[in-house]
């Protein structure tokens, strides 16, 4: 009868060399007879190599896959937001742009030539699309009527003899987001629990709406739990008894809030560039008949009790269970949805110029003569006076680390700094990007009145003043969170650009020249990175750096300036920063007031450096 072997396994052992001697121990103890030669050309040191490098390597994967399952070691872009997302965070995916264009229209003046013919003032329909020279294609968010009293109108054509207007020229504003509408179609087979349906297009920005074939719309929701949405419902001019009530009268409002059951509903998560929508686990046939609840009794209770422990309740849960909504099966969903045409959505002053679809209605088509109808809308042009931007770039693996940690602890409601600064984050996309933010108590007001700082990206992916529509959404954004006694102004974060000097020291066998654009390409490299509203600029920093290129022994000198105004193609900010005197005693940092940030704007020219 044989006995079996006790073996005695290091599994301490986990790259190459350990591997490799732990085998080789194992060889000579006990099977010292059967071989001998550990020679490094022999086939059995061939065969010893080949296992300790598969150890290695499974040993490194091993080690990898538990870094990638922690939020705090994770790596890879994509695992950081699937963990981030069981910490109740929602990556909003692409980023959009927002911003004013300025419409002109040519109307034809009236026979007597005193003022436009409002007949032809047409309505420009939201969903006009219009490109900027760097090929980004920018959508209407609502209707424009040239007809609106507010717009500017002045005289384009004169008749050459009698000196008489012949036609006007009006100038109207429209809201607009970076992007174009796109539509898929996907064949759905039988019905599926909880099917998901990942789109052929990246970058989605928005998803706009869904349909089967059957005419069925699915709504888009924050879980697949929440099965009542609320929308806006034209308050219509209502009579009781003899006195007619019109919403445009005291306080009656143009829309009523109202909740709508959505059984057909989905999810979007989203990755990197990728978009996928979640559908309920539900049919049409097991719904019941008589969907909605009675608020009173979504109170929450605890099993077993017969009173109510919690008065709180979801006002977003007012329906009885139907299984997290119905699925689509056998059918065709159209998907529309929008998602931008090239990696930077942003446009300088001047460079939106094309109308790309001009989406026109007139009042009153039949009263009017066609063949000027078609002059008006070929007459139509478009220009930005303002910058159109938003946050042009994801947020990095560290920045999205933060957000998702200021996420947990925020749970949906803003009290402290970081709570609001979180929320500003959780914005989507389609409202337009924040890059920075800091909210700070307003200590000269009387009130619970809070500060909000904000800053966005331009084109070419340096800081600007974020504009008055991103501004907007921010504002109607945090409304759902704030505290009912906190007021909120938002505010334009000063940018201050500074200009790093320095001179080092490089070893003698060095090349001076290669030292010198090491360095420059370390500072470079990390000064890239965005830093807070309010972070002080730390000259240790630039010291740390440096001594990190090859070849480089020391740094004798680090001079920090201010740039301002503009010069050749270069334009900075026109804030004056006095540098030493926000410098510490100690000269290791500037320190910077708490709505300011600073930028290297240009680093190839403000980053220079001398070798001695």
């Amino acid at each position: 009868m044989s006995k079996t072997r006790a073996v005695p396994i290091k599994y301490t052992s986990r790259e190459f060399d350990s591997i490799k001697q732990d085998l080789i121990d194992y060889i000579k103890r006990y099977y010292p007879d059967t071989y001998r030669d550990f020679n490094e050309a022999s086939f059995g040191s061939l065969m010893v190599d080949t296992v300790a490098y598969i150890g290695d390597i499974l040993s490194f994967y091993l080690d990898y896959q538990a870094s990638e399952s922690f939020l705090h070691t994770a790596v890879e872009y994509n695992n950081i937001i699937k963990l981030g997302r069981q910490l109740g965070y929602k990556f909003q995916g692409a980023p959009s742009s927002y911003g004013v264009a300025t419409l002109y229209a040519l109307i034809p003046a009236v026979a007597s030539g005193l003022g436009p013919d409002t007949r032809y003032m047409p309505v420009i329909k939201k969903g006009s699309a219009f490109k900027a020279t760097t090929g980004a294609s920018f959508l209407s968010r609502a209707d424009v009527h040239a007809g609106n009293p507010n717009n500017e109108i002045r005289v384009a054509r004169v008749d050459e003899t009698t000196g008489t207007p012949t036609a006007y020229a009006v100038k109207m504003f429209a809201e607009v987001v970076s992007g174009r509408i796109a539509v898929e179609n996907h064949t759905v087979s039988g019905f599926k629990k909880f099917r998901r349906l990942q789109l052929n297009a990246l970058d989605i920005s928005e998803i706009i709406s869904i349909t089967d074939s059957e005419g069925n719309e699915y709504f888009e929701v924050d879980y697949l739990s929440q099965n009542v949405i609320y929308k806006g419902v034209t308050n219509r001019d209502k009579t009781i008894g003899s006195t007619t009530y019109s919403y445009s009268v005291g306080d009656q409002a143009s829309e009523i809030l109202k909740p709508f059951v959505v059984p057909r509903r989905f999810t979007t998560e989203r990755n990197r560039r990728k978009t996928v929508l979640q559908f309920g686990a539900s049919s049409d046939v097991t719904l019941p008949k008589d969907m909605i609840a009675d608020p009173a009794t979504v109170v929450m209770q605890l099993p077993g009790k017969n009173y109510i422990q919690d008065m709180s309740f979801d006002p977003s849960r007012l329906v009885e269970s139907d299984k997290f909504g119905v699925g689509p099966s056998n059918t065709v969903l159209t998907v529309k949805y929008r998602l931008n045409t090239t990696g930077n959505v942003n446009a300088r002053v001047g460079q939106l110029n094309t109308v790309g679809f001009a989406d026109v209605d007139f009042e009153d088509l039949s009263i009017i003569d066609t063949r000027q109808a078609r002059a008006v809308i070929k007459s139509i042009e478009v220009d930005n006076e303002m910058p159109i931007v938003g946050d042009v770039t994801l947020p990095n693996s560290v920045e999205l680390k933060k957000r998702i940690y200021d996420t947990f602890a925020t749970q949906n409601r803003a009290v402290t700094q970081t709570d609001y600064e979180s929320v500003v984050y959780q914005m989507p996309p389609k409202f337009g990007a924040i890059k920075r933010c800091k909210i700070l108590r307003d200590h000269d007001s009387l009130k619970r009145n809070l500060n909000l700082y904000t800053i966005s990206e331009n084109r070419g992916g340096t800081l600007t003043s974020t504009n008055g529509v991103v501004k907007r959404n921010l504002k109607t954004w945090l409304q759902k969170n704030k505290m009912i006694n906190d007021t909120i102004d938002i505010m334009d974060a000063k940018i201050v650009n500074l200009k790093i000097q320095f001179v080092a020291v490089a070893a003698p066998e060095a090349s001076k020249y290669d030292v010198l654009a090491a360095a420059k390409q370390k500072l470079k490299e990390y000064y890239s990175r965005v830093p807070d509203i309010g972070e002080p600029f730390f000259l240790t920093d630039v010291y740390q750096q440096l001594k990190k290129v090859d070849g480089l022994l020391d740094v004798t000198e680090v001079k920090i300036t201010t740039k301002t105004g503009s010069g050749g193609d270069r334009t900075y900010s026109d804030i004056r920063f006095d540098i030493d005197k926000a410098t510490s005693a100690d000269g290791r940092y500037v320190e910077m007031p708490l709505n300011v940030i600073y930028e290297i704007k240009f680093p190839n020219h403000d980053i220079k450096g001398a070798i001695i």
